[in-house]
């Protein structure tokens, strides 16, 4: 047996708390796999990206959640000292309430702490182990998996657990693991007990997998140490300014948090608190984040921050959960044809412990989490090859596994990236974050220098604006520290200029003499530098990387010194690999060369570029129509800065590129020239629409502002303004506007067109106003124009500037459908032609309409109202709300009101489900009646009163006949009676000649109307053919004698009706109202006929209680059943067709215990008037129907409660009790009945056992005399002798006696009563075989019952017994001493034979008389004897124990889908 003590120490003494943390750990892991469902483990895989085919396996699972557990832990989302990447999935997806319960789950198991000298296993090691898990789980068989289970000892129970869960293996595994038969460094238990079980195959392979575990365990620990080591060069040598390189910072400590957005859903870009919230917006969607942002605006230093959390395991950032993370500078990826060619060049050291196909392996090892973050994609010169190797992993076509994030420029952004590329925007330095940069990497606790930084900031809002960007920001702060004055600037152009002659004088102070001169020539004199910039961005392949060698030999070592000295220029030594055949020729170091910062490059470019338009004006034209303003924005705007004539070019040709307009205004801010040719720039510039936009830079906002304000002192006119989203509110102080931004608009005089877009924002009118005074001071302005928000219904027209109205500025509504009227204040519709085609048409006036559509429709009334214009038609479509009795005027829901229209001739009302009240119907009418022109008043969807006082009706209406519609357009209000009605003739007389419902689903109108028809068809004595209460009937007003229907409305004694239908579902009708309702039919005088439908009525009913008048008339009342008529004579339900009567008497009249008691009624009344007809009755079948019968006077009681009377006109009673033994008292009590019954002539019973005897003496003599015969069905073989008393036997048995299971119960009875017969005769019984038709024994073993519920008697003279069992089953210890004790007392039984079934095993002497009893399990199983209390075979062998536990096992396993099988393992389960 393999060594367990590992096993027993892991697992304690029992009842003892395991103290290593892996065990508790495991129990955490179950409990969540009870919490996963299916829905939420789906959701999970997609949020942590798993592939495709990962996912597929989870869902088709045999045990998802368990599979999921183990997946997340080799994934090392979740491990015993961290579980914090689930529970952030589980947030994610909204599944908070299980986040909860899975966090409460974790405190719960994991109160346990590491033993002492116990290390807990990395991250690294639980998820490469976690991997060797899954792997191990499916080499597992379940025989193999219960071989080592017992081999290790497992307890019974959890074995029982394991055996029956969903995945055995799986759960085998987390308990070998509890258990310490394998640990992340060891599995040698689990070998051990694989070769003791000569399982050498799967031993092999197991350990081969291990093998695999601890050798990608050491290799990924090694690679991502070498990784770390690299990344560790690249983030501690930050260099905040270029010339101070003895200033080198840790990028943490100059890591500002700048401001974030991400792209929604819908496209719509919205605030992110954080950088750690990058991937937590996109999760689920793409493992593509690309984080964009204008030059300098802190892309690469914010990958870098990334990297640093990464390498030092920061605990608060979501960047320390990847496995592996590459970084890549693209700038230096230029020809690199492959990932694992970049990490070989860029990020392994030359001493390297890894070969290339370790690293290959790590990086297509779909189980890793890798992030990959490619930096300035901008600067990648592969970016415009289809086919390069970063296209591929964008495009997923290589390494879909793998996390990426990139930064690039906004303009740059990888056609690869798709919409559902996750995508981040940086905005920048707030004041608020260049204060905590100075603090923290420039002046430290120095406060007062803390002060004088930022004061230069807030003295100049152009350089604040400028310094929105951090890397302008972070240069001008160190600067600042550095010299005590800063120069003034009121451009880019100007601060860069600056920022480059300080980078020179810092170089030129330490210098003097000869080399101080040649330092200032090189300052000024560097066309070479220029012309190799511009030539370096704007080639086929933009190159922003060269060798050392070529820029020395290009400008030489004196020129290129003093650019890498004053630290413009930045040198980089990297590995350059060369596939030599020495080691010395395959590895070498290369110095490569770039600028501090790609816009220093621009810088140069832009020298270049502006020097070019004089002399090299084709090579400025095509740049300039050749590349795209955005992509390179610095090179224009730098140009305009430095040379006057370059900025009226580009100005003139960007402004003919798309969104032109926008970049021409931040050119226009960089020049410098006459005071004309700027004049001439803005006008041009403001002759096209002007947008100052939400997403604007401060600094873009702030020159669009100075190019207004210029055009504004120049009176030059401004064609539009469209503040796209930038509007914050209006300061009333200095009637300016004031934008998001915190910039100040003042009114601009010679402004023509203003649009204020503001989404989905709610306007106050005070806001409106003050929008109008504003819009009053700008002097030219002829429109004012709202765009996406919701504006007051109206403004008071007093405060409506007098400006806005003499010179008629048009102000549109935001539907662009509506005008503001500047004299009334309100919105409305001012073209003719629309005003004539509403009013000759339908104006409708709808809830859902804004309050400024329905203020325009309001408008269009009134005036129509005042030129008495006709109006066709007015549709208050649910905006009704009440009438203002006062003013007289229709009141809206929105508030508005509507005076009373005189050339109205329609007005429709649609209420949808509302309840109006009398006076406010009375109301609206009083209101129609001031529309002088109306002719017809229509309401719809609403519940009106069923009339009104003909008193409250004004004569108006009455005199020019207005028509007022019902709801339903079935009914008009009679203005003379103030009632709903028909008045159509034509339908009365339809009504009245078929049938007039009255449905409990009809609205209280239509209810009304039907019972006016009654009431006036009644008073001129029309007849009615039929009324219908369907389900509308609620009781009888006694005291009125009225029908209350359930709307309340009452109905009178109806004189000339019919018929009449009561229809009530379900009801039961109590006795009381039953008598109420024949009162009621008592006083229609011509009803023949009440019948009732799809209700319970009382049994009878007093005859006492039934008025006169339907006795007399004949009054037919029908039972719902259709099938009986009330006896009014008698107060009980009959059958009464002459037909069905007789064939009922002729045939069989059957009372079945199923029958409703009203049916069994019924028939006992037809055995009543039959008795009293004196018509002969030929059979009477009681099925099952009988409870008990009284002995002494025969009287037979119903299970329904009901009597069986005796009848002396009934020739014979078939009694059905299938399953029953009549008792000796009953069988008396049914032949006393039979005695009373005079015309009896046959009793017969079926499916029943009669008593074997029974004394003569208590038989009645009569019974004899007329000679009634008693058998018993079928084929009545046996006959009951009543001069004896005694059962007989018509026909003899066979030898050998069958009772089958597929015998009828009838045939069954009868040959148990024929055995009992013959066993009272003291004649011998060869053999009765039970053939599946055993079901139990009682423990006394009195009798056998049987499944149709008749018992076998202990038979005297039996001499064997054969019982056949259900194939499957088992019988239980009480079961077999039944049959035992039945044989015992069994007096001649040599032989029980007992088949196809499971007997108990024995034990113990059991007391079987002297009968042999055999034994056998089924065809394939031996026969087995029961001996001397134990069962032995043919050759004597006692079975054993362990023999009955195999012999139980093949059992179960030959039968196990057989019913009795199925349902003993349900029961388990």
């Amino acid at each position: 047996m393999a060594d367990t003590s590992s096993t027993h120490e892991a697992a304690g003494s029992e009842g003892t708390p395991r103290k290593s943390i892996l065990p508790a750990f495991r129990r955490f892991t179950i409990a969540l796999s009870t919490i996963l469902t299916i829905k939420v483990i789906l959701e999970l895989a997609v949020t942590f990206g798993y592939p495709n085919a990962l996912v597929e396996e989870l869902q088709g699972a045999s045990d998802s959640a368990l599979l999921m557990v183990m997946v997340m832990e080799g994934r090392g989302q979740i491990h015993p000292t961290d579980i914090s990447p689930l529970l952030d999935a589980l947030e994610g997806t909204l599944h908070h309430g299980i986040a909860t319960d899975v966090r409460a789950l974790f405190l719960e198991y994991l109160d346990i702490k590491p033993g002492k000298g116990q290390k807990p296993k990395t991250s690294l090691e639980l998820s490469s182990f976690g991997r060797f898990k899954i792997a191990l789980s499916t080499a597992l068989r379940e025989q193999t998996i219960q071989n080592l289970g017992a081999l290790f000892e497992y307890p019974r129970a959890l074995m029982d657990e394991i055996r029956n869960a969903k995945n055995s293996a799986l759960l085998m595994t987390i308990h070998m693991e509890e258990r310490g038969q394998i640990q992340p460094t060891d599995i040698s238990p689990l070998l051990t007990a694989l070769k003791d079980l000569r399982l050498y195959g799967i031993a092999l392979d197991v350990e081969d997998q291990f093998n695999e575990h601890l050798r990608i365990t050491g290799k990924m620990a090694a690679f991502i140490e070498e990784l770390k080591e690299t990344c560790h060069t690249l983030y501690d040598k930050i260099q905040p300014i270029p010339y101070i390189k003895e200033k080198l910072y840790s990028v943490d400590k100059v890591f500002i948090e700048v401001g974030m957005e991400h792209c929604d859903s819908r496209g719509s870009w919205k605030t992110l608190s954080s950088y750690r919230g990058i991937f937590s917006i996109a999760k689920g969607t793409s493992r593509i984040q690309v984080i964009e942002g204008d030059p300098g605006y802190g892309k690469s230093t914010l990958a870098l921050q990334l990297v640093y959390d990464w390498c030092n395991e920061v605990s608060d950032s979501p960047f320390r959960k990847p496995d592996i993370l590459i970084f890549l500078n693209l700038r230096h990826l230029g020809g690199v044809t492959s990932l694992m060619e970049a990490i070989e060049q860029f990020l392994l050291p030359q001493d390297s412990v890894l070969e290339r196909q370790d690293v290959e392996q790590l990086i297509t090892n779909k189980n890793i989490n890798i992030l990959v973050i490619f930096d300035a994609y901008d600067e990648y010169p592969d970016q415009h090859i289809e086919d390069s190797f970063v296209a591929k992993i964008l495009e997923g076509q290589i390494l879909r596994h793998v996390d990426v994030l990139l930064t690039t420029r906004s303009s740059c952004i990888p056609p690869a990236c798709g919409s559902r590329t996750g995508r981040i925007r940086l905005t920048g330095f707030d004041e608020g974050a260049r204060e905590q940069y100075v603090r923290k990497a420039v002046t430290g606790d120095d406060e007062a220098e803390v002060q004088r930084i930022l004061e230069q900031f807030n003295t100049n809002p152009i350089l604040r604006d400028i310094c929105q960007a951090p890397l302008f920001s972070v240069m001008y702060a160190h600067v600042a520290h550095e010299e005590e004055e800063f120069h003034d600037v009121r451009s880019v152009t100007e601060f860069f200029l600056y920022m480059i002659s300080c980078f020179h004088s810092h170089a030129q102070n330490k210098v003097s003499g000869e080399k101080r001169k040649q330092l200032q020539r090189y300052a000024t004199n560097h066309k070479k530098l220029d012309k190799f910039a511009f030539d370096s961005l704007t080639g086929a392949n933009q190159q922003l990387l060269w060798d050392k060698k070529i820029l020395i030999k290009k400008f030489g070592a004196d020129f290129y010194g003093l650019y890498v000295n004053i630290g413009i220029l930045v040198e980089e030594e990297v590995i350059n690999r060369n596939r030599g055949a020495t080691v010395a020729e395959f590895i070498q170091y290369r110095t490569e060369v770039h600028f501090y910062h790609k816009l220093f490059c621009e810088w140069f470019a832009a020298c270049h570029l502006a020097k070019s338009v004089t002399s090299f004006w084709s090579l400025f034209y095509n740049f300039c129509k050749r590349v795209n303003p955005y992509d390179l924005q610095f090179v224009y705007r730098f140009a305009c800065g430095i040379n006057p004539a370059a900025a009226k070019e580009v100005i003139k040709l960007v402004q003919k590129k798309q969104d032109g307009d926008k970049f021409a205004v931040l050119c226009a801010l960089e020049q410098k020239d006459s005071a004309d040719d700027v004049l001439n720039t803005v006008r041009d510039l403001v002759s096209r629409d002007v947008r100052i936009s939400e997403n604007d830079t401060k600094l873009l906002q702030r020159t669009t502002m100075q190019l207004l304000e210029l055009a504004s002192q120049k009176e030059v006119p401004i064609k539009c303004l469209n503040l796209d989203r930038s509007f914050d509110s209006i300061d009333k102080k200095l009637a300016h506007i004031a934008l998001k931004s915190g910039l100040c608009l003042r009114p601009i005089a010679p402004l023509k067109l203003l649009i204020i877009r503001m989404e989905a924002t709610d306007v106050s009118e005070q806001e409106l106003i003050s929008i109008l005074d504003y819009v009053g001071q700008c002097d030219k302005l002829v429109e004012l124009r709202f765009e996406e928000c919701n504006l007051p219904v109206r403004v008071p027209a007093t405060c409506v500037p007098d400006g806005l109205i003499t010179r008629k500025v048009k102000v549109v509504h935001p539907s662009g459908k509506y005008h503001l009227d500047l004299h009334m204040g309100h919105w409305g519709v001012f073209e003719e032609e629309t005003i004539r085609n509403l009013c000759s048409n339908v104006i409708t006036i709808d809830e859902d309409d804004p309050p400024i559509q329905q203020q325009a429709m309001l408008l269009v009334l009134t005036n129509s109202n005042r030129d008495n214009v006709p109006i066709k038609c007015l549709n208050l479509d649910r905006s009704f709300d009440s009438i203002d009795e006062k003013l007289a005027h229709i009141a809206l829901k929105s508030g508005l009101c509507l005076r009373p229209i005189a050339p109205l001739k329609l007005l429709i009302i649609r209420m949808e489900a509302t309840d109006v009240s009398e006076q406010e119907l009375i109301s609206i009418l009083d209101y129609v009646g001031q529309c002088d022109k109306l002719v017809e008043l229509r309401f719809e969807e609403c519940n009106l009163p069923v009339r009104v006082p003909a008193t409250c009706i004004p004569d108006g209406l009455i005199t020019r006949k207005v028509k007022v519609v019902h709801p339903s357009g079935k009914y008009h209000l009679d203005l003379h009676m103030g009632h709903w009605g028909v008045f159509e003739e034509e339908t009365i007389r339809n009504l009245c000649s078929n049938v007039i419902t009255i449905n409990e689903d009809d609205p209280p109108i239509q209810q009304q109307a039907m019972l006016l028809v009654l009431t006036n068809s009644t008073r001129d004595n029309v007849p009615i053919k039929c009324l219908n209460l369907d389900r509308s009937f609620d009781s009888i007003d006694e005291k009125l004698a009225h029908i209350a229907l359930k709307s309340g409305l009452c109905l009178g004694p109806i004189a000339s009706l019919q018929l009449l239908i009561i229809r009530m579902r379900a009801t039961d009708v109590p006795e009381p109202e039953f008598i109420s309702v024949l009162s009621y039919v008592g006083q229609c005088d011509k009803l023949v006929e009440l019948r009732f439908e799809e209700c319970n009525l009382p049994v009878s009913v007093p005859a006492t209680c039934i008025p006169n008048e339907l006795i007399s008339r004949k009054v037919k009342v029908v039972h719902p059943s259709g099938k009986y008529h009330l006896d009014l004579r008698v107060g009980q339900w009959g059958v009464f067709g002459e037909e069905t009567i007789g064939n009922l008497c002729s045939n069989v009249i059957t009372i079945d215990k199923d029958d409703p008691p009203i049916q069994q009624q019924a028939m006992l009344l037809l055995l009543t008037n039959s008795t009293r007809d004196n018509r002969r009755v030929n059979c009477l079948q009681l099925d099952t129907c009988m409870d008990r019968v009284n002995t002494a006077d025969g009287k037979v009681t119903l299970k329904a409660g009901l009597s069986l009377p005796s009848s002396p006109v009934l020739r014979k009673i078939e009694i059905h009790e299938e399953g029953v033994e009549i008792t000796e008292e009953k069988m008396v009590g049914l032949l006393t009945y039979v005695s009373k019954s005079e015309k009896m002539e046959e009793l017969v019973f079926n499916g029943c056992v009669l008593p074997v005897s029974i004394p003569a003496e208590r038989i009645d003599y009569s019974l004899i005399t007329r000679n009634v015969k008693v058998s018993c069905c079928p084929d009545n073989n046996v006959l009951f002798n009543l001069r004896s008393g005694k059962l007989e036997s018509k026909t003899k048995l066979p030898v050998d006696v069958e009772i089958r299971n597929s015998d009828t119960v009838a045939s069954q009875a009868s040959t148990i009563m024929q055995l009992m017969v013959k066993s009272a005769d003291k004649n011998p019984i060869n053999e009765v075989s039970l053939c599946e038709s055993f079901s139990s024994a009682d423990s006394d073993g009195l009798s056998l019952v049987l499944h149709s519920g008749l018992c076998l008697p202990r038979l005297s003279l039996l001499r064997k017994l054969w019982i056949g069992i259900e194939y499957g089953r088992e019988i239980i210890a009480d079961e077999w001493t039944g049959i035992l004790n039945h044989v015992k007392h069994s007096q001649q039984l040599k032989e029980l034979w007992v088949c196809r079934c499971l007997l108990p095993w024995q034990d113990n002497n059991t007391n079987h008389g002297n009968s042999t009893v055999y034994w056998n399990a089924g065809y394939s199983f031996a026969d087995y004897t029961l001996l001397s209390g134990s069962w032995q075979d043919e050759g004597g062998q006692v079975l054993t124990r362990e023999a009955y536990a195999d012999l139980v096992t093949k059992f179960r396993e030959l039968y196990r889908d057989t019913d009795w099988q199925k349902q003993r393992r349900a029961k388990r389960e």
